[in-house]
Protein backbone atom coordinates (compact mmCIF):
# COMPACT_ATOMS: atom_id res chain seq x y z
CA UNK A 1 0.00 0.00 0.00
CA UNK A 2 1.43 3.35 -1.02
CA UNK A 3 0.40 6.79 1.34
CA UNK A 4 -2.48 8.54 0.78
CA UNK A 5 -4.89 11.76 1.55
CA UNK A 6 -8.08 10.97 1.99
CA UNK A 7 -11.52 13.33 2.65
CA UNK A 8 -14.52 11.82 4.03
CA UNK A 9 -17.30 14.07 4.98
CA UNK A 10 -19.12 13.22 7.69
CA UNK A 11 -22.75 14.35 9.39
CA UNK A 12 -21.63 15.40 13.05
CA UNK A 13 -24.58 15.74 15.29
CA UNK A 14 -22.45 17.19 18.65
CA UNK A 15 -18.84 16.74 20.07
CA UNK A 16 -19.37 13.00 21.86
CA UNK A 17 -20.04 11.64 17.75
CA UNK A 18 -16.78 13.89 16.79
CA UNK A 19 -14.68 12.22 19.29
CA UNK A 20 -15.90 8.49 18.49
CA UNK A 21 -15.24 8.95 14.66
CA UNK A 22 -12.18 10.25 15.83
CA UNK A 23 -11.04 7.42 18.16
CA UNK A 24 -12.17 4.69 15.67
CA UNK A 25 -10.15 6.33 12.70
CA UNK A 26 -6.93 6.61 15.03
CA UNK A 27 -7.17 2.83 15.64
CA UNK A 28 -6.78 1.82 12.51
CA UNK A 29 -2.95 0.61 11.32
CA UNK A 30 -1.00 3.35 9.34
CA UNK A 31 -2.79 6.60 9.72
CA UNK A 32 -0.43 9.15 10.06
CA UNK A 33 -2.64 12.13 10.96
CA UNK A 34 -6.35 13.20 10.93
CA UNK A 35 -7.62 16.69 10.98
CA UNK A 36 -11.19 17.55 11.80
CA UNK A 37 -12.36 20.72 10.04
CA UNK A 38 -16.10 20.88 11.47
CA UNK A 39 -16.92 24.31 9.67
CA UNK A 40 -17.27 21.94 7.03
CA UNK A 41 -17.69 18.88 8.69
CA UNK A 42 -14.78 17.10 6.62
CA UNK A 43 -12.32 14.44 8.22
CA UNK A 44 -8.91 14.58 6.57
CA UNK A 45 -6.65 11.14 7.13
CA UNK A 46 -3.35 11.16 5.76
CA UNK A 47 -1.55 7.25 5.61
CA UNK A 48 -1.34 3.55 4.55
CA UNK A 49 -5.36 2.84 5.04
CA UNK A 50 -7.79 0.43 4.39
CA UNK A 51 -10.47 2.69 3.08
CA UNK A 52 -13.25 0.92 2.74
CA UNK A 53 -12.80 -0.84 6.15
CA UNK A 54 -12.31 2.94 7.45
CA UNK A 55 -15.80 4.22 6.09
CA UNK A 56 -17.64 0.72 6.91
CA UNK A 57 -16.41 1.99 10.32
CA UNK A 58 -17.21 5.45 10.26
CA UNK A 59 -20.82 4.40 8.57
CA UNK A 60 -22.10 2.69 12.03
CA UNK A 61 -21.52 6.27 13.60
CA UNK A 62 -22.80 8.57 11.71
CA UNK A 63 -23.65 9.36 7.78
CA UNK A 64 -20.05 9.26 5.92
CA UNK A 65 -19.71 10.12 2.04
CA UNK A 66 -15.97 9.62 0.72
CA UNK A 67 -15.01 13.06 -1.04
CA UNK A 68 -11.46 12.48 -2.42
CA UNK A 69 -8.43 10.07 -2.40
CA UNK A 70 -5.10 11.37 -3.64
CA UNK A 71 -1.38 11.94 -2.90
CA UNK A 72 -0.24 13.48 0.23
CA UNK A 73 2.42 14.89 -1.70
CA UNK A 74 0.92 15.96 -4.85
CA UNK A 75 -1.44 18.54 -2.74
CA UNK A 76 1.24 19.80 -1.01
CA UNK A 77 2.99 20.22 -4.51
CA UNK A 78 -0.50 22.22 -5.49
CA UNK A 79 -0.15 24.74 -2.88
CA UNK A 80 3.70 25.94 -3.28
CA UNK A 81 2.36 25.82 -7.39
CA UNK A 82 -0.27 28.48 -6.44
CA UNK A 83 2.40 30.66 -3.99
CA UNK A 84 5.23 30.64 -6.93
CA UNK A 85 3.08 31.36 -9.75
CA UNK A 86 3.42 35.20 -11.25
CA UNK A 87 1.25 37.30 -12.22
CA UNK A 88 0.23 37.20 -16.07
CA UNK A 89 1.51 40.44 -18.58
CA UNK A 90 -1.52 42.83 -18.93
CA UNK A 91 -2.74 43.03 -22.72
CA UNK A 92 -2.96 46.04 -24.05
CA UNK A 93 -6.04 48.25 -23.17
CA UNK A 94 -7.27 48.24 -26.98
CA UNK A 95 -7.20 44.94 -27.38
CA UNK A 96 -8.93 43.09 -24.40
CA UNK A 97 -11.75 42.42 -26.96
CA UNK A 98 -9.54 39.67 -28.49
CA UNK A 99 -10.41 36.35 -27.62
CA UNK A 100 -13.44 37.16 -25.23
CA UNK A 101 -16.75 35.70 -27.21
CA UNK A 102 -18.93 39.03 -25.12
CA UNK A 103 -17.10 42.04 -26.99
CA UNK A 104 -16.64 40.32 -30.10
CA UNK A 105 -18.39 41.68 -32.96
CA UNK A 106 -20.19 39.02 -35.30
CA UNK A 107 -21.06 39.83 -38.68
CA UNK A 108 -24.26 37.88 -40.18
CA UNK A 109 -24.85 38.07 -44.10
CA UNK A 110 -28.17 37.82 -45.47
CA UNK A 111 -27.89 36.94 -49.02
CA UNK A 112 -30.75 39.21 -50.85
CA UNK A 113 -31.79 38.09 -54.31
CA UNK A 114 -31.61 40.84 -57.21
CA UNK A 115 -33.36 40.65 -60.22
CA UNK A 116 -32.40 42.10 -63.41
CA UNK A 117 -35.91 43.75 -64.39
CA UNK A 118 -37.23 44.42 -60.93
CA UNK A 119 -40.32 46.28 -63.10
CA UNK A 120 -41.11 42.85 -65.13
CA UNK A 121 -44.13 40.74 -63.13
CA UNK A 122 -44.07 37.21 -63.87
CA UNK A 123 -47.37 36.67 -62.98
CA UNK A 124 -49.49 39.43 -65.09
Amino acid sequence: MEKKKIVLKLELHNEKTKQKAMKNVCSNLGVESVSMDMKEKKLTVVGEVDITNMVEQLRKLCHTDLVSVGSPVESAEKKKMKKKEEPKEKKDSNHESYGNPAYTTVYYYDPVIVEEYPSDCIIC
